[in-house]
């Protein structure tokens, strides 16, 4: 049986069309994205300048080795440096680095690390001003590696560096009393142990040794990011005079960090005297009460340290054998005395007494004009 199908009408070439909108970009959608890709381009910079730097590095080690091994064979004194400076700057003019003070970094670079695989592995990782400052600055193989690995892993410039050797942070790190290994599942209690220093170096406050407690806590927080420097990778500053309340009482920590590698609160009491016994069991309130009261169900243990002036290795041990929560004690190294530069008021009474008769025995000595004069 037929059956008429409805068809609906053409529409004609000219009838108007209604563009298409364009999508609305959300300003969120925006920030997210932008944020992601200068995230990559940063990083793909990053890449690039270390790739640069390690052949780099890798071409001065090769040439000191070079050099190393002609003036041994050959017998080549000194001034060959200066020739081989001569002939590549005027072979490669575009390029820096053959200056002969230069040549010889890479042939001190080349004499410190004959091994190739460390080179790869730590040194080119570093800028050259960086391996400079470990050639000038260290005898040892072993430090000069720790340094450069540090240098990576933190970010630092060539100062900060320079500074961090002078203050003997390779022997510094890992020394402090704590009871870690007893009370810290492994691997944390290693992570842990190690991130600790002992003496702390707070040489950068303008503070003298006899400073009060409330004092030196006020000029860590003005120099919040020195002090974050020193402490070490993953510190985060929470806060100073940090208040907790426990069963109407309230009770201030002097200072709260949380650390990003641990994944756990790390409570300092600072003391501007000498380790007591009484002060771990201070510390294991707080770090007790942190845990209770601050802590995340997905953190770690919280973490305490006492940094006093001075510890008896002993004393400390005593004080933290039988604590329940993981603490530490060590101590802080600061300025010295401001005073020491300075005469005391009896000091300078005397030199001003001493000026005052020196310059009247002057006045009553008849000068070589009023001799004449006479």
């Amino acid at each position: 049986m037929w059956q008429h199908k409805a068809t609906m009408p053409k529409k004609p070439a000219d009838a108007f069309t209604m563009p298409k909108q364009p999508s609305m970009i959300q300003p969120d959608s925006y920030e997210v994205f932008f944020s992601d890709l200068k995230k990559r381009i940063s990083t793909a910079r990053v890449k690039a300048a270390l790739a640069v730097n390690k052949e780099l590095i890798l071409l001065y080690w090769q040439i000191g080795t070079q050099i190393l091994a002609k003036q041994a064979e050959e017998g080549w004194g000194s001034k060959i440096i200066e020739k081989l400076s001569k002939d590549l700057k005027r072979t490669f003019p575009d390029m820096k680095g053959f200056s002969p003070r230069n040549l010889k970094y890479m042939r001190a670079l080349a004499e410190a690390y004959p091994d190739q695989s460390i080179v790869l592995q730590a040194i080119a990782q570093i800028p050259w001003g960086h391996n400079q400052s470990l050639l000038n600055k260290l005898d040892s193989l072993e430090e000069r590696v720790w340094y450069a690995r540090k240098t990576v892993e933190s970010g630092w410039s060539r100062n900060i560096l320079e500074i961090q050797i002078e203050t003997g942070l390779y022997r510094r790190q890992g020394l402090a009393v704590t009871n870690f290994e007893r009370m810290l599942p492994k691997p944390q209690s290693d992570l842990a142990q190690q991130m600790l220093k002992d003496p702390y170096s707070l040489e950068f406050l303008t503070v003298s040794e006899d400073v009060a407690e409330r004092e030196l806590e006020q000029a860590l927080v003005t120099h919040i990011r020195e002090f974050l420097l020193e402490l070490g990778v993953g510190f985060s500053f929470v806060g100073s005079q940090v208040r907790l309340e426990v069963e109407g009482d309230e009770f201030f920590m002097d200072m709260l960090f949380y650390h990003l590698k641990l994944r756990c609160y790390v409570v300092i009491e600072l003391k501007t005297t000498d380790f007591k016994p009484e002060y771990a069991g201070k510390m294991n309130f707080y770090v007790s009460a942190v845990d209770d009261l601050m802590r995340h169900p997905d953190d770690k243990p919280t973490i305490g340290i006492v940094l006093c002036k001075s510890s008896k290795k002993t004393i400390a041990e005593y004080a933290l054998r039988n604590v329940s929560t993981p603490i530490a004690v060590s101590t802080h190294k600061l300025p010295k005395k401001l005073q020491n530069s300075l005469p005391t008021p009896e000091q300078l009474e005397m030199e001003i007494e001493a000026a005052v008769q020196s310059i009247e025995a002057r006045s009553r000595k008849p000068t070589k004009n009023a001799e004449a004069d006479d």
